[in-house]
């Protein structure tokens, strides 16, 4: 849950690090990139969640996909990793095409989307704005709309962060973000360092996010969705229960299905599973 600034210390097979690019708006601020992999490897870009950057959602899947012979492209987005904050409330249509507009920079003219949390939002509009450039769909803890319980979440979250109250935040994100299973195995001193309140920890942006979350719909796009797609879904996740990913699966045509048993952040609690549904996916469509 914890996040820092990310690019440069996540290691790859080739040179790695935070590209900034021309700001599309004043509202809306240039995305530090990075990206990782030889330059003519097959095309990856990920999107991470709400309140997340680059380096805690896919800090360890990155070398992992550059050392299989991929082009990953991770733009963190305003207000996570070094990107600046939004000055203007953030849309999904915007960020969806500064992600596409980032993989086009770094060289990719076509690329499979792997999105985690809101990132999914983010990855299914991407492929409905540009169908030409997407080649296929990973699509982890996801959903196509918040319900009333992440919304109570989300405005849990925003009133907290409101307040600069942010002992109770690190409580709130840990309740909704682990299973009681990985929290009751922790360590006092794991537990401890999961509630750190220190407020430089939560990325800057993390109240644009957390409201867009409230008011994304990508209901609309499955249906029009024809890439190889795999969904998978965190089975003991306390914040995006499951139904939200059979919800994805169920509506964008001929969708794989999968389960994981974590809370809603599987690269803490699962990352070897994590790696090899990713991995496995992306070998069977050869992505």
């Amino acid at each position: 849950m914890t996040n820092t600034a990310a690019d440069t210390r996540i290691p790859a097979t080739a040179p790695v690090g935070p590209r900034i690019s021309a700001a599309p708006s004043a509202a809306f601020p240039p995305l530090s990139t990075t990206v990782a992999g030889a330059p003519g490897g097959r095309g990856l870009l990920l999107a991470h969640g709400a309140t997340g950057s680059v380096l805690s959602n896919y800090g360890e899947l990155i070398p992992v996909l550059a050392a299989s012979g991929h082009r990953v492209v991770a733009p963190d987005y305003p207000g996570s990793g070094d990107t600046p904050r939004a000055t203007a409330p953030l849309t999904l249509d915007a960020l969806a095409d500064a992600l596409v507009a980032e993989a086009i920079a770094a060289g990719l003219e076509t690329f499979t989307l792997i999105g985690f949390s809101m990132g999914t939002a983010v990855s299914v509009r991407a492929a409905a704005r540009h169908p030409e450039r997407v080649t296929g769909l990973v699509l982890a803890a996801g959903l196509a709309r918040a319900d009333a319980h992440i919304t109570l979440w989300m405005d849990l979250w925003l009133r907290l962060l409101e307040r600069g109250d942010y002992a109770a935040f690190a409580q709130a994100r840990a309740v909704s973000g682990f299973s009681r299973e990985y929290l009751n195995g922790l360590s006092p001193q794991a537990l401890s360092t999961v509630l750190d309140p220190d407020p430089s920890l939560p990325p800057r942006g993390s109240a644009e996010q957390a409201a867009l979350v409230k008011e994304l719909d990508t209901t609309a796009d499955l249906p029009g969705i024809r890439v190889p797609t795999l969904v998978i879904a965190t089975t003991r996740d306390p914040l995006v229960p499951p139904s939200h990913s059979r919800y994805l699966a169920d509506r964008i045509p001929g969708a794989e299905y999968a389960e994981i048993a974590t809370g809603h952040l599987p690269m803490v609690e699962g990352p070897r599973k994590w790696q090899e549904l990713v991995e496995g996916f992306l070998a069977r469509h050869r992505l």
